[in-house]
């Protein structure tokens, strides 16, 4: 196992020089060795210790995981965070109301009392990396099953995190790279008291919404900021009056100077996920079963739902994150079928391959390893193929599709406890039903969930073999003669989860026979109940699936000695490098690296929501009133475009430029690229991000928070 490790360290070592900048999310502490020579050729000009250090302030402690699944990053010594519109989103969605409009009307707080107090929200920093690899590899051996390896890794790695927590309270893990080639111990330390700061309205912040996302040219000023608090003795604390804005150990000075073609570009932040070793089989389920799971249902459900929020601003408040979440995904899976097929990529991970098997059976040793691998893989994929559409379905129909089922199981500890008749329990379950009521009916309206649960299950019912169905639906079939309508219809009327005020008076004297009649109930534990028996079928193809994807990589290891295997994204802190630069997405077609606020106003739509541009930023564009921020040419900049590798995760991640200054937020990919979580394409593959420069002018010119302003550090 120890051979593993070296390999990649080899491996890694000896391909420096061939490594293309434009691809690649690379672990901080590993920049020394495999990248810093090329970053500086580039023009970077600080060093892989100014980048990534444990001892010394470095750009890294300045990077924040941003809630669950965003980058953000501290520009002020005063924990002043800035961050995606879009990742900001539903913290803002939660803060408004019809009366406080925060979404449309935008929000700035000219002072630290009045900044909101965002629930729920955290941010994390990451303290340090340790490659424990050859700690981890030292206790397995090529004789153990997956489950024993399994259960050895966890052994493992809890004696690892057991010795890194002695002396301070960090959030410590040891994480899998590479389908467990390679592994990392890692601190962070996380903030729960994080105040919204400012944001601009929609019209800015999303501006283009869903017909803009995922496109190029863009004009969105997709930023939106928060602070970060700890307590008297600058460590993390529950929100508290007395709590204080946080110090960071560094911040990004915020440059002015502009952008240019060619210009270093350098992203750090927390990529979620890319499968970019899948082989030819787990590309086929990606595409077929997987997207195609995710692409009919939410089509469905978006329309029912726009339809509605278009009717009722109470409802757009509502649903305006949960729609804008659904359909960035939706959009992706579209985006990523089209161009894995348009850039022939199972061709080209077929043929790569047919060179693996050539080398594999070249040598009786490797063909004693690796000889199965291949043919093993395709096998577990077929095996689990309906099982994984099944789960794929009911997760996008009854789990995320139709709210309330999902929310109706949540009453299952509230079950037990009236079944054993235990009153501190049944008190204990109903308390946590209230608070979550109070969440889900904020953001709830019955009549939107009453058009997609009919639709929904009618789809499921169609497109998935009846052995998968879940047990709910021979009632549908039985009671309501298989109208799904009618079924729904019922629920609307009687089910106590979709009503408050029946919720709140069955939790005031709640009854087991009640609950175990709802049949809102029933749905959500049969679909939950369901799903994890599929799932249980699909255990042993998933088991034979990671093996084989392990040892794949390990023998692409020993193949391709020369070449640098980066490991997929996990949601771990990556960097990734290029340069600022057009592209060319079709034959006769260039798009220049830059927008200006001319393409907004040339956008604009006053009878279309996406396309609305708020008088006060007409005004400045027709004064020409721009201040400090305008570039050198005397046109107002709003994004640009680089070729760094990101994915979903890095939403908010800082652009650095040479000087390791912010020059850029990175918000979204191309659509012509939308295969790079799998395959990335050197040509084609851009990073979308907004010029700082936009983002200043709109905090100063548009909103007036020169407060804010003040805070930066500016660089000229």
């Amino acid at each position: 196992m120890r051979r593993i490790a070296a390999i990649l360290l080899v491996a890694c070592i000896g391909f420096v020089q061939f490594a293309k900048a434009d691809e690649g999310m690379w672990l901080l502490p590993l920049i020394n060795k495999l990248n810093i020579e090329k970053m500086q050729e580039m023009g970077f000009k600080l060093s892989a210790e100014e980048v990534y250090s444990i001892n010394n302030n470095s750009l890294k402690d300045a990077i924040v995981i941003f809630g669950r699944g965003c980058t953000g990053e501290l520009i002020s010594d005063q924990g002043l965070i800035l961050t995606n519109h879009h990742c900001g989103y539903g913290n803002i969605q939660e803060l408004s109301s019809v009366e406080h409009n925060y979404l449309k009307d935008g929000f700035w707080a000219k002072s630290l009392e009045e900044e909101l107090p965002a629930p729920g929200l955290s941010v994390t920093f990451l303290k340090y990396m340790t490659d424990v690899t050859e700690e981890v590899n030292a206790e397995l051996n090529d004789n153990m099953t997956e489950e024993e390896r399994a259960a050895k890794i966890k052994e493992v790695s809890a004696k690892l995190v057991e010795a890194a927590k002695e002396g301070n309270e960090y959030q410590i893990r040891v994480q899998s790279y590479f389908e467990g080639n390679q592994f990392f111990l890692i601190a962070y330390e996380k903030f729960n008291d994080v105040r919204f700061v400012g944001a601009p309205p929609s019209s800015i912040g999303k501006f283009g919404f869903d017909t803009d996302n995922w496109m190029w040219p863009r004009h969105t000023g997709d930023f939106s900021m928060f602070r970060v608090y700890c307590g008297p003795d600058g460590k993390p604390a529950e929100y508290s009056k007395d709590n204080k804005p946080y110090k960071p150990a560094h911040h990004l000075p915020v440059s002015l100077k502009g952008v240019q073609m060619d210009d270093y570009a350098m992203t750090i932040g927390f990529p979620g996920s890319t499968e970019r070793y899948l082989t030819s089989w787990g590309i086929e389920e990606r595409m077929d079963i997987v997207n195609q799971a995710r692409i009919k249902p939410r089509g469905v459900k978006q329309d029912i739902w726009l339809k509605d929020m278009r009717a009722d601003e109470k409802v757009n408040i509502q649903y305006a994150s949960k729609f804008a979440g659904s359909s960035n995904y939706w959009k992706n899976s579209i985006g990523m079928n089209r161009g894995l097929e348009k850039l022939n990529v199972l061709g080209q991970k077929r043929e790569l391959e047919k060179e693996f098997t050539n080398w594999v059976n070249a040598d009786a040793d490797r063909k004693a390893k690796y000889g199965n691998v291949l043919a093993e893989l395709e096998k577990s994929y077929a095996d689990r193929a309906s099982f994984v559409k099944a789960t794929s379905f009911i997760a996008e129909c009854q789990l995320r599709g139709a709210e309330v089922f999902y929310f109706a199981y949540r009453a299952k500890t509230l079950e037990k406890a009236l079944e054993e008749g235990e009153q501190e329990a049944i008190d204990k379950a109903v308390a946590a039903l209230k608070a979550g009521g109070e969440s889900f009916f904020k953001d709830y309206n019955p009549e939107t969930d009453r058009k997609v649960i009919g639709a929904l299950l009618k789809m499921y019912n169609d497109d998935i073999d009846a052995k998968y169905h879940p047990s709910f639906y021979a009632t549908i079939n039985k009671k309501f003669k298989g109208d799904f309508q009618k079924f729904a219809d019922f629920l609307f009327n009687k089910s106590v989860f979709m009503d408050e005020a029946r919720f709140n008076a069955f939790l005031e004297k709640p009854s087991l026979k009640v609950l175990q009649k709802d049949y809102a109930f029933i749905g959500g534990v049969s679909s939950i109940e369901k799903y994890r028996e599929i799932k249980n079928m699909e255990a042993e193809s998933a088991i034979a699936i990671h093996k084989n994807n392990r040892l794949f990589i390990a023998g692409l290891f020993e193949m391709q000695p020369d070449k640098v295997f980066y490991p997929d994204a996990n949601f771990t802190m990556r960097l990734s490098y290029g340069k600022v630069g057009d592209y060319e997405p079709k034959d006769g077609v260039i798009y220049k690296h830059y927008t200006t606020i001319e393409g907004i106003m040339e956008k604009e739509d006053p009878d279309n929501f996406e396309f609305e541009v708020p008088a006060k930023l007409k005004e400045l564009w027709k004064n020409k009133d721009y201040g400090q921020y305008a570039d050198a040419a005397g046109y107002m900049p709003v994004c640009f475009t680089s070729n760094n590798d990101i994915t979903g995760g890095n939403s908010g991640s800082p652009v650095i430029n040479a000087e390791g200054h912010l020059f850029g937020l990175a918000f979204d990919g191309n659509w012509e690229a939308m295969s790079g979580d799998i395959a990335f394409e050197t040509e084609l593959q851009k990073c979308i991000n907004v010029d700082i420069r936009y983002v200043l002018f709109i905090i100063d010119k548009y909103a007036g928070a020169t407060n804010l302003i003040n805070e930066m550090t500016l660089v000229k």
